[in-house]
């Protein structure tokens, strides 16, 4: 083994691998070249102690062994993939591992040869997720994932599967064995505990499952109670049994069993950690804080708390707490308390029990019945993530979370030694330092950079990006390039930049420059072969071009932007031209096709830059000459030779795709280029292309994370290696080295980073890449060196948040800043200036172009001055007719907007205001839509699906109001279920009458008159008690209690719902009664209301005339009286103006012209002018207006009355006349008018108050209505709640025969176990008594082996014979330092090695009598041997016998608990049918009572709990019954007394009656016997039966007219075959005659040939062959004979047999 260590291969034996290529073809170099593991780096935090002083943990496809002194490394291969579960056994020293394919295997080997012993193979499919040793024994347990979950126990010496359990669902996150009992097992999963007893019987191995009740998370033990089997029944006396919560729900089955409800369940504490101690208890850390100690024998849990602590011991707490707070405040700000420390990790020792957690402290729990003294130990300032101890408990190894491993010995007490400090995160890169043959370097995703001695892979230095250059926030390292032409190493993040680290000491890298080039990640990183240009990809299409050499200052040279998304890069370097060609693959989503754009760049891009790039900083296309070319086909990866050959990886097919960019390869498209080769590959998924530095050798990874090597000019398979897995992700990266002799590839996922090198390869390729080597190296040393110098020279690069590194020579931005703000005056506060302020931090990007705006700033800056000057002026200006503006009227101002001078910005803010509007509108439509939709749902369900509206109804004058029931139309559904249910109704109560009238015999003797009076009580009788005993008054409001079953009949579950159905639609008709009451009452008020208005119109007339000023009362329908005015809303409720648009407008102002013009056209009306020029506008002159006419006085009123003449006097006397008499008819008129008003106010009251009385009969009404309905419902509210107890009953009974099932099914096993094992126990008891006898002649025989030896040596011997030797088993517990002891010799055979390794202490020959023969003393130690070799073999059968009956014990006391199990169910089902029963008897009957107090005599209350409710028509009809019998009695004693001198007149008419009877009889023999034909059937069941007849009659009739024309034609037919006959017969007659000749001569010959066989002797020949057939019969009857014989005999020796066999092998 070389330093680096060495690679085994681990799984199933295989072919090479590297022997065939792609597609299964064979390679011509297949045989010459192949890989070899260098070293492999990486971390896990499966680790565990293989021996005393090495670890091992797994990485990827590897397990690596790191030896603790000389920290070197061993590599384990599984060539089956991915590592997956992982297993150490320090005792054994064997490490154990499954691999993660279809159908995993279990692999064990051994430390430190590395040899596979064995393979498990079981049935699992996907993974293992679980394994773990056993202390002592050769016992693994595993457990494997979805979908089996199967627990399985293995004895992996003799690959043995001993016993299995599955558990669907359950997870788990350890597993550990007992290290006192290795038949005790620990299963952890994230909530619970459990307990595995391996029981062994013999050679059969059981799993025997005991759940741990863990204390919920508040930190109680509270019992938990058995919801589906309590432990005792409750019963409420009014509503019956208490059901479990499972009968309630409805469960049966299993779900039953273990169903509980939210308020009841309370989550269990979460298992962190836990570990073995040497008492068999389990220690048990947990998420909530606490540690919990649980006895593995009685399960019983209790917590473990701290014993009070010293001061000092207080002072150090504190002090650690504060500094771990001030630790955890740097770090990320989130405080944790270490009193309520979380244990993640746990290790048991002599000394105590060690925890950590994330704080990274190590204590000592030093502990004392249920407390404990906690102790520090050691502070790692690093989240520990397990604790294990070394085998000989004198090493701790503390594994942190980040990837450290430290040793920590108890016994020294003194500081942790850090033995590896690996990185937790996976490997994103790794590359190779110039010159490519000593160090490489690797970078992980977190920013950690590593430096590795590339012989053997030793780690030199590390460097943290995150926490060295003091990163705020999450670090994400994203590409990683060494630069060739010096030792600087390029790393890119995903914030956009690139950080420049020196390695010229490997030991010591520092960051020497950053460059923030943009806010888009860095995607990849290439360094061009010379080390003068870096080419950073970027996402969005971007590329930066850099100057990669420190003297420069690793400036940025330009960078290009492509349309498309670049998939990937690559770098040609063209020594000749002194060009850099850079081929960017892209990714075309329009079609399935790839492109390449190929650019070149000049070396005088670093030294004249200006030329090449534009004031921006991009690089012109021009200048860098861009090509594109599309391919055939899509390309996750494409690299390209110099001689214009290109290489693909094809992402919709496994082949490599070969193009030459010349135009004999192009399709008919121009522009489409077509494949020159395609190399099919056996990998899959996406994968990418690597070309070796001399371009030799092309390296292809994929995610099924095997590597392929090909040769590029024939494209054959060099080499393959399975280095990484699919499960691990894949490939992540790879690179060649600058020799070509070594390769570092990393995974996506597994966090393996694998260096192969070539084990074997031609000689050729290696001289040609050696010599490729050279030649870069003679053109890279020329720079090398001075590079390498100034970058020494750099100082480290510090993070400023201050200033910016990367800021450019031209100046500071001050002056641009300065420069670029416009001035402002104190009135310019509408304005808004241009924000220059610097950020802290600026990307090149952003500077280039702050750059460009400070040139143009500068360069027109005159102009810039002027404009200010003629905007200030225009200012001044506007401001000045603004104010203007503000003092002209309002109807000549203009707007505010009309002053803005931009029209653009006005414009935009139109715009941007109208995109406001209709981005408010679209909402405010949307959520109308919403609402109208609401609406119409709420209507739809609630209005429109309601027969009955729901309204109400309001007294005039009282504060009164009476609502309807609102109704909805009952389904069909519904009212043919209660057609049905009335269907049936009436045919049980028309059985019920026919059964009445055929078991009730009515007495006789009871007279006519007597049975009306009896009617008539009970006709007032049931009136009385009617409304009692239905239990509601419903049919006195329009319900029909009639059809109701009656309450003490409801025994069967249909009854009880066809009643629920009958009283729904009771309640349906109360409920429609009280609605047709309320709409007679509803249009009543219609009717007043109309009334009233009528009323007062007349009333507002008389007012009108009287000149009062009275507010006139006017009732209305309020809206809960119309509720359809809630559906349409009026445009007096909108208060907000409506909003028109323009056409809207504009045809409203078109209606309003219109009507306008309608009115004008109307008042210009010559019939209505003619009308009121002549009569005042009216055609009839009423008696009002009459006496409103005032008298006009005479024209002569105004002169004196002195001057008045008498006919002028005469005159003013008649006027004076008129005008009194029309103030004394106006007094009239008047006096009857306020008469009218005052009739007409009254009625209004009347009538009004009337209706106001009504309504109060109508309240009423709805309050018996109410009640009556709450009657009807409590009925429906008992009857269901008797229903659903049913039904928890019926669910119960099926959950416990669900129950009985499989407890039934276990009896049946544990009986078939029991069987079994008693036949085993006595078989063994068998052999053990015959060891016992073997052991006993063995000791009784010594003598007579050894009766040769004199009789004083013999007694010496004998005593040397039964002397035994003593173990040193104190002495090891002793000096052990473990606190399990040393358990060795647990095993048979182990036991048996080391008592004969303590034999050969007394076999020495030191021990031998004097005098004995040494041939004696050999044959003796041979003899004791064997007589111990019988003892230990009784002692092993002994303690197996007694293992075999205390399994059997215990499977007996199982079924004996599980037959208690089954009569206890079968009790319960008991108590359920009584239960049940009782529920179908002991009815809930519904009364009405009569309120008020009844008077009792004694003020003792009867006991009626063991009342019988019965109906008292039972106790009438039994009064009745009682009197009926009385009275026949009497009246058969007055009979005897009256009749008894005609007692002949009785016997001769009892003969005359016998008489009758017997001829009765015979009649109903008769009729018995009497066979009925079907026509009588017809005649006694069909009505019309004449009908019938006569319609048959005419049928017959038909069908013989029918028949008698088939006859005749059926003989006409028959007539013609009789002629066809009769020509046939003469035929056959004259065919017979010719025979009958031809037989004559027949006879003639025949008699002749009989004449010559008489004539002939042949009789002797014949009683020959008669007797041969004779003797053969005989033969033939005799061998049956013996048949027959033969077949008894051989029953009876069966019989015999069988008899036999019984008595020797009864057992079988």
């Amino acid at each position: 083994m070389e330093a680096a260590g060495e690679a085994r291969s681990a799984g199933p034996a295989r072919g090479e691998p590297d022997a065939e290529g792609p597609g299964g073809r064979r390679c011509p170099s297949a045989e010459e070249t192949s890989l070899e593991v260098r070293w492999v780096q990486g971390f896990s935090t499966k680790i565990g102690f293989v021996n005393n002083h090495t670890v091992c943990y797994p990485c990827g496809n590897y397990i690596l062994f790191v030896d603790i002194e000389t920290k070197k490394k061993r590599v384990l291969e599984c060539q089956t993939g991915q590592v997956g579960a992982f297993a150490v056994n320090g005792n054994s020293k064997v490490v154990a591992f499954s691999d993660r394919k279809l159908n995993p295997f279990i692999y064990i080997y051994t430390f430190p040869e590395l040899n596979k012993l064995t393979e498990l193979k079981g049935n699992v499919q996907l993974d293992y997720t679980l394994l773990a040793f056993s202390f002592t024994g050769p016992y693994l347990a595993s457990y494997s994932s979805i979908p089996e979950f199967v627990l399985s126990v293995w004895n992996w010496k003799e690959n043995i599967l001993l016993c299995s359990e599955s558990q669907p669902g359950v997870t788990a996150t350890s597993l550990s064995f007992n290290p006192m009992n290795w038949q005790q097992l620990c299963f952890v999963n994230e909530s619970s505990l459990t307990i595995w007893d391996i029981e062994r019987n013999n050679e059969d191995h059981y799993l025997k499952r005991n759940p741990v009740k863990l204390p919920n998370e508040e930190g109680s033990l509270s019992p938990h109670e058995d919801l589906f089997s309590p432990d005792s029944r409750t019963e409420n006396p009014y509503y019956g049994p208490v059901m479990p919560i499972s009968a309630i729900a409805g469960l049966v089955g299993d779900e039953a069993e273990t169903f509980m409800p939210r308020d009841v369940f309370k989550p269990s504490v979460h298992p962190t950690a836990h570990c073995w101690t040497a008492t068999s208890d389990i220690y048990v850390g947990c998420e909530e804080g606490c540690v919990l100690a649980i006895n593995a024998e009685t399960l019983n849990v209790s917590f473990l708390q701290q014993s009070p602590v010293s001061e000092e011991t207080r002072n150090i707490l504190d002090l650690l707490s504060y500094l771990y707070r001030e630790v955890q405040k740097k770090k990320d700000g989130k405080l944790k308390d270490l009193e309520k420390r979380v244990v993640l990790s746990m290790a048991f020792c002599k000394d105590g029990l060690y925890t950590a957690g994330s704080e990274g402290i190590v204590f000592c729990y030093h502990i004392k019945g249920l407390q404990y003294e906690m102790t520090v130990c050691v502070d790692i300032s690093q989240p520990i993530s397990s604790l294990i101890f070394s085998p000989d408990y004198t090493i701790l190894l503390i594994v942190t979370q980040q990837g450290t491993i430290y040793t920590y010995k108890p016994a020294h007490s003194g500081e942790a030694v850090k033995l590896l400090d690996a990185c937790s995160s996976c490997f994103l890169s790794a590359d190779f330092l110039t010159p490519g043959n000593k160090y490489c370097v690797s970078v992980a995703i977190s920013g950690e950079v590593q430096i590795w001695l590339l012989e053997d892979g030793t780690c030199l230095s590390q460097l943290s990006l995150g926490v060295e250059e003091n990163i705020t926030g999450s670090f994400t390292a994203t590409a990683m390039a060494c630069c060739p032409s010096s030792n600087s190493v390029a790393v890119g993040t995903r914030r956009g930049e690139i950080y420049f680290i020196d390695v010229t000491e490997v030991e010591t890298p520092r960051v020497v420059h950053r460059i923030f080039l943009s806010k888009f990640p860095v995607l990849s990183l290439h360094y061009d072969q010379s080390g003068q240009f870096l080419i950073t990809r970027a996402t969005e299409g971007h590329i930066f071009i850099l100057d990669a050499r420190p003297s420069k200052l690793f400036q940025v040279l330009g960078y290009i932007v492509l349309a498309d998304e670049v998939l990937g890069l690559s770098v040609v370097s063209d020594f000749k031209h002194d060009l850099v060609e850079v081929v960017a693959l892209l990714k075309v989503a329009e079609v399935q096709r790839a492109r390449l754009e190929i650019f070149c760049l000049p070396s005088a891009l670093t030294t004249d830059n200006d030329k090449y790039v534009d004031e921006q900083g991009m690089l012109k296309a021009s200048a860098i000459k861009v090509e594109q070319y599309d391919l055939d086909y899509p390309l996750s990866s494409a690299v390209k030779l110099k001689d214009d050959v290109v290489y693909g990886y094809c992402t919709c097919a496994p082949f490599i795709c070969k193009y030459h960019l010349s135009e004999q390869n192009m399709l008919k498209d121009p522009s489409v280029f077509l494949s020159e080769k395609r190399t099919p590959s056996k990998q899959f998924g996406p994968g990418f292309l690597c070309l070796s530095p001399n371009s030799r050798w092309l390296a292809s990874a994929a995610e099924d994370g095997v590597l392929f090597i090909y040769h590029t000019f024939t494209m054959d398979v060099l080499a393959q290696k399975h280095c990484h897995s699919y499960q691990g992700g894949g490939i992540r990266s790879m690179v060649f080295s600058l020799d070509g002799q070594f390769m570092l590839v990393n995974g996506v996922n597994d966090g393996a980073l694998v260096c192969l090198k070539w084990k074997r390869i031609k000689k050729i390729e290696v001289k040609e890449a050696a010599f490729h080597w050279r030649s870069l190296l003679a053109i890279l040393n020329k720079s090398t060196f001075n590079e390498n110098a100034v970058l020494k020279s750099m100082a480290e690069w510090q993070f400023d948040p201050e200033s910016t590194s990367e800021s450019l020579p031209e100046g500071k931005f001050e002056e641009a800043s300065e420069s670029s703000n416009i001035e402002l005056t104190e009135e310019d506060s509408s304005f808004t200036g241009l924000n220059s302020a610097i950020t802290s931090e600026m990307t090149w990007i952003d500077q280039k172009m702050k750059k460009v705006i400070r040139e143009e700033t500068q360069k027109f800056a005159n102009q810039k001055k002027e404009l200010k000057m003629g905007i200030k002026k225009l200012r001044k200006n506007i401001q000045k007719m603004m104010h203007e503006n503000e003092q002209v009227p309002d109807i000549e101002k203009l707007e505010q907007q009309e002053f803005n001078l931009d029209i653009e910005e006005q414009e935009r803010v139109q715009a941007e205001a109208e995109q406001e509007v209709a981005r408010l509108r679209k909402e405010i439509d949307m959520e109308n839509l919403a609402n109208c939709y609401l609406q119409d749902v709420i209507k739809r369900e609630c209005w429109d699906s309601m027969c009955v509206k729901g309204r109400a109804v309001k007294c005039f004058h009282i504060a009164c109001e009476v609502k309807n029931y609102p109704l909805k139309e009952r389904s069909e559904e519904e009212l043919e279920t209660l057609e049905k249910v009335l269907q049936l109704k009436k045919i049980e109560a028309v059985d019920l009458k026919v059964r009445k009238e055929i078991v009730e015999i009515e007495p006789e003797t009871v007279l006519p008159k007597e049975e009306e009076d009896m009617e008539e009580e009970e006709v007032v009788a049931d009136d009385s008690a009617s409304y009692c005993l239905v239990g509601s008054m419903s049919s006195q409001y329009g319900g029909d209690t009639s059809i109701l079953y009656h309450q003490l009949d409801l025994h069967t579950r249909e009854q009880k719902v066809n009643q629920i159905i009958l009283l729904q639609d009771i309640i349906y008709k109360v409920k429609t009664a009280f609605n047709k009451e309320f709409d007679v009452v509803a249009q009543q008020k219609e009717h007043e209301i109309a009334r009233v208005k009528e009323r007062n119109l007349r009333i507002r007339e008389i007012l009108a005339q009287l000149d009062l000023q009275e507010e006139v009362w006017e009732p209305a329908l309020t809206d809960d009286e119309i509720p359809e005015r809630a559906l349409t809303v009026q445009d007096s409720e909108i208060k907000a103006e409506k909003y028109l648009t323009p056409q809207e407008r504009a045809k409203a102002e078109m209606l309003a012209k219109l009507e306008m013009e309608r009115r004008l056209a109307a008042l210009d009306n010559e019939r209505l002018r003619a009308l009121n020029d002549m009569m005042g506008g009216v055609l009839e002159v009423k008696k009002e207006d009459i006496l409103k006419i005032d008298i006009p006085p005479p024209p002569f009123i105004s002169k004196p009355e002195s001057v008045w003449n008498e006919e002028e006097k005469k005159i003013f006397r008649e006027y004076e006349k008129k005008v009194e008499e029309l103030n004394e008819e106006r007094e009239k008129h008047r006096r009857a008018l306020e008469a009218e008003l005052k009739k007409l106010q009254a009625s209004i009251q009347e009538t009004t108050q009337s209706f106001d009385e009504t309504m109060c009969k109508l309240f009423e009404r709805k309050v018996n209505s109410e009640m009556v309905i709450y009657q009807e419902e409590l009925k429906i509210v008992n009857i269901l709640y008797s229903l659903l107890l049913d039904e928890e009953l019926d669910t119960r009974e099926a959950g416990l025969h669900h129950l009985l099932r499989k407890k039934r099914k276990e009896k049946v096993k544990s009986t078939k176990t029991i069987q079994c094992t008693n036949r085993k126990i006595d078989a063994y008891t068998d052999t053990y008594e015959n060891a016992i006898a073997e052991d006993k002649i063995l000791e009784s025989d010594f003598r007579k082996d050894f009766a040769d030896v004199p009789a004083y040596l013999l007694d010496r011997l004998f005593k040397l014979y039964r002397r035994r030797p003593r173990t040193q088993k104190m002495k090891v517990l002793l000096d052990t330092a473990s606190p399990y002891g040393d358990h060795s010799g647990e095993d048979y055979k182990e036991a048996l090695t080391l008592l004969m390794k303590a034999m050969d202490e007394l076999d020495k020959p030191e021990h031998m009598p004097n005098g004995l023969d040494p041939s004696l003393w050999d044959r003796f130690c041979l003899a004791r041997r064997k007589k111990m070799e019988s003892e230990q073999l009784v002692k092993w059968k002994a303690l197996t016998l007694a293992e075999m009956q205390a399994f059997l014990q215990r499977r007996m006391d199982d079924d004996e608990k599980m037959k208690s199990e089954i009569g206890n169910i079968f009790q319960e089902l008991t108590w359920l049918r009584e239960e049940k029963m009782k529920l179908q008897l002991n009815l809930t009957v519904q009364f009405l009572l009569k309120q008020g107090q009844v008077e009792l005599e004694s003020t003792e209350l009867p006991d009626f709990t063991d009342a019988i409710l019965i109906n008292k028509s039972v106790i009438e009809e039994l009064n009745c019954t009682i009197m009926a019998e009385g009275e026949k009695k009497i009246a058969s004693m007055v009979e005897c007394k009256d009749f008894s001198k005609g007692i002949f007149q009785l016997e001769w008419e009892h003969k005359k009656m016998k008489m009758q009877i017997e001829d009765l009889k015979q009649k109903a023999r008769d009729i018995l016997t009497l066979r009925i034909s079907k026509d009588h059937q017809l005649f006694l069941t069909v009505p019309n039966y004449d009908s019938r007849i006569t319609h048959q009659v005419s049928m017959m009739e038909q069908t013989l007219s029918v028949m008698d024309k088939l006859h005749k034609k059926n003989v006409k037919n028959c007539q013609k075959i009789i002629k066809e006959l009769e020509k046939c017969i003469s035929l056959k007659e004259q065919a017979n005659y010719k025979l009958s000749l031809e037989l004559q001569e027949m006879l003639v010959s025949v008699s002749e040939r009989k004449h010559i066989f008489e004539a002939a002797d042949t009789q002797l020949v014949s009683e020959k062959i008669a007797q041969q057939r004779y003797r053969e019969i005989l033969r033939q009857k005799r061998l049956r004979d013996d048949i027959k014989e033969q077949e008894v005999q051989l029953k009876v020796l069966q019989a015999e047999a069988e008899r036999l066999r019984s008595r020797i092998c009864p057992t079988l």
